[in-house]
């Protein structure tokens, strides 16, 4: 392999996938089950079947590729990541995980060595949970963990299921369950991915090898109370929704700071409503999005949430709701592909080093189950989930490379 050719292959690819966004100069907008993810999905097939592969699209929207393998009834080695994105978000956010699983087969095709079970690439469908505020769909279908009813649940802004959506996009909601591999017929999971975050980039490393990822839970949470004329209805006989979220969202960070540990809490949208400058507002939605390495650390901050709330919401009169959208435990990944991938990066003179992810991929749900590993490659000045966001393809190319080692020796196996 020329390291030339590949870093070639990456760019282009990387670079046509630019495209299919619905916000052009204004960073990466691909929802799922959205025109700009079905032409995305079709490209991304069109290079499967150029590296060898066959291809299919399953129940959930996952796109899939198989390099066939002597003996295909073994589990096999899996590499992919998702092809949705955030709104305004960057071009390399989950995409270039794709496309390394493509280069990747690539590689092993032009290797010649033997294989003696399937590789398999897949550009996983909603990881992000942007659109319905959920989160690892493709990747949850795959593991048997979603439904025709977790479908109907789940909303986005616009009132339009999950449910809906894909039927608006091509799919039947109803065979979703389809979507599930046969419990062991998947025997390794990898994925590259940008890092998302500072180290790399500030250290110089080409190649992070993350030991674990955090664990994560999401909430929507509705407080409730009453609306009224703000200059008549005095402070102490309002039934203010805002006053009472707002009381419980200035603690959540300081919440977390006492964690410490890397435990992270955020509020990242919020909405009143009726929403007019002269009204008491009477409902106020907000989501908390807590992640840790510490599950118990989740817990605790989720509980103290609970318990503010009560008691805020008491104090006005009001009453709230706290509808779970996700929950996912931490997960330690594989020790003997991290040191596979180790020394690879040792006999390529790649500089590496250790780190765990704070963002949650589609690793972290594969992980609950499958032995599972992820490379990241540094991110300039730890941007991302912004249109700034930047990768140099030539570190992509190195991720490639390595994939490609450990994924030959995991084929090798009997």
């Amino acid at each position: 392999m020329y390291m030339e050719d590949i870093l070639g292959r990456v760019a282009r690819d990387l670079e046509h996938l630019k495209q299919f966004t619905a916000t052009p100069g204004e960073g990466c907008t691909r929802l799922p089950f959205t025109k700009e993810a079905r032409a995305a999905v079709e490209f991304l097939a069109e290079l499967m079947r150029d590296a060898g592969m066959e291809v299919r699209e399953d129940a959930a929207g996952n796109i899939i590729g198989v390099l066939a393998g002597e003996n295909p009834e073994l589990p096999c080695v899996m590499m992919g990541s998702h092809y949705d994105s955030v709104v305004n978000g960057g071009d390399y956010d989950g995409i270039a995980g794709v496309i390394c699983a493509i280069e990747v087969a690539r590689q092993l095709k032009e290797s010649g060595l033997q294989r003696k079970r399937n590789f398999v690439a897949v550009g996983f469908c909603d990881e992000e949970g942007m659109r319905f505020g959920t989160g690892y769909f493709g990747s949850g279908a795959m593991l048997g963990n979603r439904d025709p009813d977790y479908c109907r649940r789940f909303r986005d802004t616009d009132g339009i299921s999950i449910y809906d959506a894909m039927q608006g996009y091509g799919l039947d909601p109803e065979r979703v369950q389809e979507a599930a591999w046969p419990e062991g017929s998947i025997g390794h999971f990898l994925e590259a991915h940008i890092e998302q975050g500072p180290v790399l980039d500030a250290a110089g490393t080409e190649i992070g090898l993350v030991d674990c990822i955090v664990g994560i839970q999401r909430y929507m949470v509705t407080v409730y109370g009453r609306a009224d004329h703000a200059g008549t209805t005095p402070m102490d006989m309002r039934m203010d929704a805002v006053e009472a979220a707002t009381k419980v969202i200035s603690k959540i960070p300081d919440w977390a700071r006492e964690k410490a540990d890397g435990t992270v809490a955020t509020t990242g949208y919020m909405k009143t409503t009726p929403g007019g400058m002269n009204i008491v507002a009477e409902k106020v939605e907000f989501t908390v999005d807590i992640r840790s390495k510490n599950n118990d650390n989740i817990n605790d901050i989720a509980h103290r949430i609970r318990a503010a709330l009560d008691r805020e919401t008491a104090a006005i009169g009001g009453s709230y709701e706290m509808d779970t959208k996700l929950v996912i435990t931490p997960v330690n990944l594989s020790q003997e592909m991290l040191q596979i991938m180790e020394e690879s990066c040792k006999a390529h003179a790649y500089s590496y080093q250790y780190l765990p992810s704070g963002a949650g991929h589609d690793s972290l749900e594969i992980g609950q189950v499958i032995p599972t590993v992820m490379v990241f490659v540094p991110s300039k000045d730890g941007r991302s989930h912004c249109p700034v966001e930047f990768t140099k393809y030539s570190d992509i190319a190195k991720a490639t490379v390595i994939m490609t080692e450990l994924a030959q020796e995991l084929l090798s196996r009997d």
